[in-house]
């Protein structure tokens, strides 16, 4: 599985990279504003997952930015000889000019994601820059049966933008436009190749905000294909709560509208919905009609340290249960804890942490605060601390900001890398789920530190493995199994956000059944009969 991810060892160390906005945005606390630039430390050599949902990988000790980062991955694989059909070729480049390229580099680039799964790279790169070329291309590849897979950011996590049979590659880089604020009626319409940061940047003067989050790069046309969500999930739901409408190509190169822009609507079937998490296996976004939300008036952040998981977990559920409308709740355990004072220098108590956001007018958040300061103690908890003011919250937010990259540090004299899973359970099941996990890695010889999204009954692990040693790889893939099996049997899932792709197919029948997966066939067929956009997934 692993085969070409790295070659030879990596040495791991302490560098730095400068982050453009899109990182002071995702990990800013208590508040939605951005900064031009900030520098926060970064391990060399490490696949990172920032958020819920996207990865940053094999970095050098380099400065770099994120937007350069993907570029460097195809260094590190031997990349296919090219099988381009000239036929095809030639037409794309008779019609798109510069905008096509067949160049080694610029496949191979588009030929993996952030995951641990092997280079597959296109044959053919397009940038369109209208909905109308898109289609084009689509008609095209139809016309000489040859794969289309769709590209926004590249940081996915399962193998969704791999090539496994070559093909055309549609890069949505130069398709990134705002094209409608609706202010009153709280939404805007947008092209697939803008990040969910550069809407933020956008609409922020007009006291506006787009609350997905799942990571640094992230593409609003990839988070619709992987039904992401993020840190902001409890409180504003997931993609498909946060999608009114939208405009696809389909294989035939057809558009379609799913929807009206309207607050509801009951005319036929839920068309939206079929293609949010569908992976560009049934067609190409071209336009995206999103709910907004307004910035919030005030906000705090407060950390609260657990004894035992249980105990954190118990006061998540209260919370909930008792109507606290939180903006975010993670929980990272004792060892993550252990892990950011060890690359940070911090003092944390290394205890089982809930870092709680709350938004809203002063008096709501204040009543928040006290809400589930009341609810913590009463679940025993050790430290309570809470902040209003911006450089406090960013200092008791720091941790979770810090968290994954810290995480190697627990493993100084082993290069390391992560291998980032992704469950999710009923929140009733969430201390049940951790507790058996945990017993499970004190048998294993790996480390493997714990962040969740506890009030969505989402967590992952990141576990900690040199993938060139082949036994850490066998325990590596055995503690993933363990946990997605025992994930499905608490009623969860294979994946609470990072999408299906290559690395959760096989887990599909056995979370929904083998009925379920061959009517997704039948739909499948029906709107793909020629089995071009994006093969070989979900």
């Amino acid at each position: 599985m692993f085969k070409g991810f790295v070659k030879g060892g990596i040495k791991f160390a302490s560098s730095s990279i400068k982050v453009n906005k899109q990182f002071a945005r995702h990990f800013s606390s208590g508040g939605y504003h951005t900064k031009a630039s900030s520098r926060v430390p970064f391990i060399a050599g490490g696949l990172f997952l920032l958020g819920g949902g996207c990865v940053l990988a094999l970095c050098d000790s380099k400065e770099t930015t994120s937007e350069s980062i993907k570029h460097k991955v195809s260094g590190f694989f031997k990349h296919k000889d090219h099988k381009a059909n000239p036929h095809l070729l030639a037409e794309l480049k008779k019609e798109f000019g510069d905008n096509v390229s067949d160049a080694a580099g610029d496949c191979e680039s588009h030929g993996k994601d952030q995951s641990y799964h092997e280079i597959q790279s296109p044959d053919i790169v397009v940038y369109p820059t209208t909905e109308e070329q898109v289609a084009h291309v689509i008609q095209l590849c139809g016309k000489y049966n040859t794969p289309v897979v769709g590209f926004g950011g590249g940081t996915s996590l399962e193998g969704h933008i791999n090539a496994s049979r070559g093909g055309v590659c549609i890069d949505f880089k130069t398709m990134k436009k705002v094209l409608k604020v609706n202010k009153d009626d709280l939404d805007c319409v947008v092209q697939p190749g803008i990040t969910y940061d550069e809407l933020n940047e956008i609409l922020e003067p007009m006291g506006l905000f787009f609350p997905m989050d799942p990571g640094p790069g992230a593409t609003i046309g990839g988070m619709i294909g992987t039904s992401c969500s993020g840190t902001n999930a409890v409180r504003h739901g997931t993609m498909k709560e946060n999608v009114k409408s939208l405009r696809v190509v389909l294989p035939n190169g057809k558009i379609v509208k799913t929807r009206a822009r309207t607050k509801k609507s009951s005319a036929g079937y839920d068309l939206t919905h079929l293609f949010i998490g569908a992976e560009g296996t049934l067609g190409l976004v071209t336009e995206a009609t999103l709910k907004l939300q307004h910035l919030p008036q005030s906000s705090a952040v407060a950390l609260v340290t657990f004894e035992h998981p249980d105990s954190a977990c118990d006061t998540v559920i209260q919370t909930i249960q008792n109507d606290v409308k939180i903006g975010r709740v993670e929980l990272l355990d004792d060892l993550m804890m252990k892990a950011v004072n060890m690359a940070r220098g911090t003092k944390y108590a290394e205890k089982n942490t809930l870092l709680f956001e709350f938004s809203g007018t002063k008096a709501e958040v204040s009543e928040q605060i006290t809400a589930v300061q009341k609810i913590a103690y009463k679940n025993n908890c050790g430290q309570f601390r809470f902040a209003t003011e911006r450089a406090e919250r960013e200092s008791l937010w720091l941790a979770r900001k810090v968290a994954l990259w810290s995480s190697v540090s627990l493993r100084p004299e082993k290069p390391s890398q992560v291998w980032i899973t992704d469950v999710c359970v009923p929140i009733s099941r969430l201390a049940d789920i951790i507790s058996a996990t945990k017993e499970d890695l004190k048998t294993s010889k790996l480390l493997a530190p714990l962040v969740s999204h506890a009030g969505d009954g989402n967590f992952h692990l990141f576990i900690l493995l040199d993938p060139n040693d082949p036994e850490e790889m066998k325990e590596a893939k055995r503690i993933n199994e363990n946990l997605v099996e025992r994930a499905i049997k608490m009623e969860g899932t294979c994946t609470g956000e990072h999408g299906v792709g290559y690395g959760k197919k096989k887990y599909l029948e056995k979370e929904l059944g083998a009925e379920s997966v061959n009517l997704m066939r039948t739909i499948k067929h029906a709107i793909d009969p020629q089995n071009i956009m994006n093969p070989n997934k979900i």
